[in-house]
């Protein structure tokens, strides 16, 4: 387990950094994976400094399976880069910013085939980078994974309003108020909805949409799932109408 510590996070990584010893028992939830590891014949990874973490047990997965891999993994300088060594003498591509320059993501793309599947994770202008390059070259949308909330323009979604919440399980009717979450009226409340980032990152508040218009706010669905309008994640979107059903 790889835990940077973030000086103006919310004090999860600083407990873990200054009370953590070995041979200490953490309590833990259990998985919650919004960025598996699909079936390819050849895969692209792109892995941006603390963000090399989850792709490493990839990489060694698809490596067990024998499929075609490339490993290309930039950060601000070589000695500030995590397993660089390790990752090195495996076959990936080392980049320091200071010795090379930015990732050449554009040469990177267009390399693949069309049955590459694209994995990246890292700082938020690198994902960034990587979404728009693939979408430029006109490919399928890569696998990436946040550690922030990406920048959502919220101007004219019409999520800023009050609206009613239902509960399908009890008939429960909240009303949500235009400067609160669905997530914080609900567990105010009592009712069962079990959160963590609070900023739509994180996945673990997905719920299942039974009617209603959804205003999507979080930096996890795709544009795909967005668009089909099963599931929302309450720590952030809203609703377009006056009443949500929710599947809780």
């Amino acid at each position: 387990m790889a835990v940077l510590r973030e000086p103006a996070g919310r004090g999860g990584s600083a407990a873990i950094h200054d009370g953590a010893k070995p041979g200490d028992l953490l309590k833990v939830r259990g998985p919650r994976n919004h960025f598996a590891l699909v079936d390819a014949p050849d895969y692209l990874f792109i892995a941006g400094g603390i963000g090399v973490t989850p792709l490493m047990p990839m990489l060694a997965a698809v490596e067990a399976s024998g499929a075609t891999w490339r490993f290309s993994y930039g950060g601000r300088s070589r000695a500030s880069m995590a397993f660089a060594d390790e990752l090195s003498q495996a076959g990936a591509v080392i980049w320091p910013e200071d010795e090379k320059g930015l990732l050449p993501l554009t040469d990177l793309i267009a390399a693949c085939s069309p049955d590459t599947a694209v994995y990246c994770c890292g700082p938020e202008p690198l994902i960034s980078a990587v979404e728009q390059t693939c979408a430029a070259a006109a490919r399928p949308a890569p696998h990436v994974e946040r550690f922030a909330p990406k920048v959502i323009d919220t101007t004219g979604d019409h999520g800023d309003h009050a609206f009613t919440v239902v509960i399908n399980s009890n008939g429960h009717e909240y009303l949500v108020p235009a400067d609160r979450s669905i997530a914080e009226v609900l567990q105010a409340a009592g009712e069962r909805l079990v959160t963590s980032c609070a900023e739509g990152v994180c996945g673990t508040c997905e719920t299942k949409v039974i009617s209603g218009t959804i205003v999507h706010r979080d930096s996890l669905l795709s544009d795909e799932e967005r668009e089909e309008g099963v599931f929302m994640m309450p720590c952030v979107s809203r609703c377009a109408g006056d009443r949500l059903v929710l599947d809780i």
